[in-house]
């Protein structure tokens, strides 16, 4: 990473997914000292996103619907009086934050995956992010894979997280789902999955 591409963060205070709002230019820049290259935040926004979707999965889903079975998980969860799966609940995370306007830093998440149940939602997959998600999952020891790439004339970090099996609820949704395709593996705990992608802006 070109250290001379580095972004000032001024207030980009990443809590529960969404920035937090109505923190002044001055007060920000009080909070933070110095600047952090986008790698570095994309790192900081993936340890939020990450024990999120850890703590829902395994507190929420595991524990309500697969321990003591008080109430199901379901895609539908609005009709059927249920849980939203853990990956509903981080793509309705991405969603409101792409709806928070003068975001300091303008940067962007989703949940990708080489065997999608969500084929809209692999509509977004660049050629970069199936690089990314390819080396993942021939590399499950790997901590990320960064790159970069212009979308729309401008030039974003990006890094591509593993999203790997924590919990039984994340691996039996995807086995047991009935848009699973037979050429789609079966998942284990541990298995990655899909990868989380940041894309963080230069300047």
């Amino acid at each position: 990473m070109n250290t001379k591409k580095r972004i000032a963060l001024t207030g980009a205070i990443v809590v529960a997914g969404v920035v937090a709002p109505s923190c002044s230019k001055t007060e920000t820049a009080t909070a933070t000292s110095g600047g952090f290259t986008p790698e570095q935040m994309a790192d900081t926004v993936y340890t939020v996103l990450a024990a999120d979707r850890k703590v829902y999965a395994k507190q929420v889903v595991t524990r309500l619907v697969n321990k003591e079975e008080v109430i199901k998980a379901h895609e539908n969860f609005m009709d059927e009086k249920a849980l939203p799966l853990p990956a509903q609940v981080f793509r309705m995370g991405a969603e409101e934050v792409d709806l928070v306007e003068g975001k300091a830093v303008d940067f962007s998440y989703s949940l990708q995956s080489l065997w999608p149940l969500n084929k809209e939602n692999a509509k977004k997959q660049t050629d970069k992010v199936q690089e990314g998600l390819k080396y993942l999952v021939d590399n499950p020891e790997s901590k990320k894979w960064t790159g970069e790439e212009e979308i729309a004339g401008q030039k974003y970090f990006i890094g591509v997280y593993p999203d790997k099996a924590v919990a039984e609820a994340c691996f039996l949704c995807h086995n047991n789902h009935p848009d699973k395709e037979d050429s789609f593996p079966e998942f284990k705990m541990g298995d990655v999955m899909g990868g989380v992608v940041i894309r963080i802006p230069f300047e």
